[in-house]
């Protein structure tokens, strides 16, 4: 499959029905236009965006599209019963059932425990209305580096990947990865900042040399260029500036892409012969407000620039 060089996010507007018909028609429209690249989460306008997605893609040809999903922040959806405050929403959906303790969770609003991940997927499977998603990201990692501390966060992260590895091999997913926010922009020394080397290496410890983390996604734009200007770390990995990506544009390039040296990348992403470039990944919204009142996302929102997705 070649994909397109841009790319459908789903991460804007209210939760409306008006809204989620304007998302579904919006995405055939793209589709018609040549567009295949659809990028939204399972918290995205509290669940209703991978469902207006799934509309859209009924009657089409699975193998012409690609869809990248996220878990991370506890989607709490906006319609719920007066009678019920979020501490028993919580309770009845996550505690109950098994599958997060408010323990688990990091600010009040995100979790990244492998039973918490295969649930998220289970809804984001039904909500698409696809077997299969062909990438799932874990969304903002970050968010629990300051928590956890460098040792404890990279020890977490092998966890997640080690789930994300039995997904894949369960045909749930193709490949997985981090959509980030601020862990590939800051550099390293500073608060927040995530080590490709260290993600390779979770990523090698889960999953050995054929390991599936194929991607990381980061905001680009003019506000926001470090994707392009930053070096790219020289743990083995490269930046792809080959020619004809992108050849003779003077200004700041939105297909660039990361690979393993010495990997093919069309092999290495399943036959994927082209990337959709960086993305712009935006946090969710606090998903349990009044449960964890130490989530926010005031400076973590998308500041000046393009719109994110």
């Amino acid at each position: 499959m070649e994909l397109s060089s841009l790319g459908l996010g789903t991460y804007l507007g209210p939760s409306t029905e008006a809204a989620d018909a304007a998302y579904a028609e919006a995405a055939r429209a793209f589709f018609a236009a040549g567009g295949n690249v659809f990028d939204t989460a399972a918290n995205y306008r509290g669940g209703r965006s991978e469902r207006a997605l799934g509309v859209a893609f009924q009657g089409l040809p699975r193998e012409g599209f690609f869809v990248s999903t996220k878990a991370g922040y506890v989607p709490m959806p906006e319609a719920t019963d007066p009678d019920e405050g979020p501490r028993a929403w919580f309770h009845r959906v996550f505690e109950v059932p098994g599958i997060l303790a408010p323990e688990d969770l990091v600010d009040g609003c995100h979790a990244l425990t492998p039973r918490y991940l295969a649930h998220q997927l289970e809804v984001s499977r039904a909500a698409l209305g696809l077997d299969t998603i062909d990438l799932f990201h874990l969304h903002n990692p970050e968010q629990q580096l300051a928590h956890l501390g460098p040792d404890g966060f990279y020890a977490m992260i092998t966890r997640a990947f080690e789930a994300c590895e039995g997904f894949v091999a369960a045909g749930k997913i193709r490949a997985y990865g981090v959509a980030t926010w601020n862990g590939f922009r800051v550099p390293p020394g500073q608060d927040g900042h995530l080590s490709l080397a260290r993600l390779l290496g979770a990523a090698t410890s889960a999953g050995g040399g054929n390991h599936h983390f194929r991607w990381i996604q980061l905001p680009l734009n003019l506000a926001m260029p470090e994707a392009y200007l930053a070096p790219t770390p020289a743990h083995g990995w490269q930046r792809d500036d080959s020619p004809g990506r992108g050849a003779g544009r003077r200004a700041v390039r939105t297909d660039l892409r990361l690979h393993h040296a010495g990997a093919d990348p069309p092999a290495a992403a399943g036959g994927l012969r082209r990337s959709p470039g960086p993305a712009h990944p935006c946090p969710g919204r606090p998903a349990v407000h009044p449960l964890l009142p130490r989530c926010h996302h005031g400076p973590l929102r998308h500041g000046p620039g393009l719109p994110c997705g």
